[in-house]
């Protein structure tokens, strides 16, 4: 069975820093654009970092430019997700997702095929 699966998610104090991982099972993640996604309550779904399947090109949200970064080990079939200087707005439910979306499309969901259930992450004082 094909899947993703994220682990890291955790309540932090505003300033922290947690990592994310999403590891792939059944496939590899070789030829795959890897996303992270993420959702807060009462809101859309949103492309936070994209990275292309050779980690040539990337893509931040502006939101969080600076302050996380996206990397993989394709030998591990396993993406990252780094978070530092959290605050309150990094709250949500983040998702990671494995495709093959054009580069110009990297952020949109619908170039991605395979979805993990979401890790929770909550930034709060």
């Amino acid at each position: 069975q094909m899947q993703l699966v994220e682990s890291g998610g955790a309540t932090v104090h505003p300033g922290g820093s947690l990592g994310l991982s999403c590891a792939a099972s059944g496939f590899s993640l070789d030829h795959y654009a890897v996303s992270w996604f993420r959702q807060a309550p009462g809101k859309a779904r949103e492309a936070v970092s994209c990275i292309t399947f050779d980690g040539d090109s990337t893509y931040y949200s502006d939101s969080v430019k600076g302050r996380f970064t996206i990397s993989r080990d394709n030998a591990k079939t396993t993406a990252y997700l780094q978070m530092n200087r959290l605050n309150p707005e990094d709250t949500a439910l983040y998702y990671c997702a494995a495709g093959q979306p054009i580069l110009s499309q990297l952020r949109l969901e619908t170039g991605y095929w395979y979805w993990g259930q979401g890790t929770q992450v909550t930034v709060s004082s």
